[in-house]
């Protein structure tokens, strides 16, 4: 039954990791980025932190697994959450986040070869770049020449983030116990936003009704659902086939805002959802 249901975790992460730019679109009206993002990490560390007493599972792992999980946690919640954030704070439209950090399957797959010796196949790197261009496809329309150059920077600081943490995470991660080394990453990156916040003087938090539903679904369902479900996944399968599922992030976000917020998707995106799903397809099929 546990292997049944396995077989559906990738379908399970797309779907929760996706509704992040939508909980971000609901959320930056009522806060500033770094402020909200340490809110919410820190306090999924601490319910982490409680989640592994009641269940007793270890939280003293060891200073050495700490320190990589804390410099994990920097990489993959303060650098690349707090880039995609920060972007769209600046005005950086969503989708155009979405389509350049789907950029990082194509970056982890090449150095994943020479860091942590894995072999792709043929069909594997048409598979990455049928994804690619997929994305393109799904995203390309909301392109125009007026996009804000921090915003530019920051969500390819926040790419790099993620490409660097998901190469860590695989090559460090896997013997670290996923509960407290989670809680770990939190608490590190939640420092580490809380100082950018005090340095960019970006502390204003609105706590109104629809602050709370959207902090309270980023807390649940990404940081912990979603979250979770990736360093599972990491070190489950290979850098390269966890990775490409991010092509699947921008398509579902574009389906998820046709239907929350009535933003429409058209026959060249629903063109580039299908070549995103065969390049996946091609990739997890022949990972192992």
């Amino acid at each position: 039954m546990v292997v049944k249901l396995s077989r559906f975790a990738p379908l399970v992460f797309v779907l929760l990791w996706s509704t992040g730019f939508v909980g971000a679109k609901y959320a930056l009206p009522y806060a500033d980025p770094f402020i909200f993002l340490s809110t919410r990490v820190l306090a999924a560390s601490v319910l982490l932190f409680v989640v592994a007493l009641v269940l007793k599972s270890p939280i003293s792992i060891g200073a050495s697994a700490i320190k990589r999980s804390a410099i994990i946690g920097i990489f993959l919640h303060a650098t690349y959450l707090g880039g995609v954030f920060y972007a769209i704070s600046r005005g950086l439209p969503a989708g155009v986040a979405a389509v350049i950090t789907s950029l990082q399957p194509v970056f982890v797959s090449l150095l994943a070869i020479k860091f942590l010796g894995e072999k792709l196949r043929s069909t594997q790197i048409l598979g990455l770049f049928l994804g690619l261009g997929g994305v393109v496809l799904v995203l390309g329309p909301t392109f125009d020449n007026k996009m804000p150059v921090i915003g530019i920077i920051s969500v390819f600081i926040a790419l790099a983030g993620s490409t660097i943490a998901t190469l860590l995470q695989k090559k460090f991660g896997a013997g670290i116990p996923l509960l407290a080394g989670t809680a770990y990453q939190y608490l590190a990156s939640g420092l580490v936003l809380a100082a950018l916040a005090g340095v960019t003087g970006g502390v204003h938090i609105q706590w109104s009704s629809h602050f709370i539903v959207a902090f309270l679904w980023l807390l649940f369902g990404l940081s912990f659902g979603a979250v979770l479900l990736l360093l599972w996944l990491l070190n489950t399968g290979t850098a390269a086939s966890v990775s490409s599922l991010m092509y699947l992030v921008p398509p579902v976000t574009a389906v998820e805002a046709y239907v929350l917020f009535g933003e429409k998707v058209n026959t060249q995106g629903f063109l580039g959802i299908g070549i995103c799903a065969l390049g996946v397809w091609l990739v997890m099929r022949t990972a192992n």
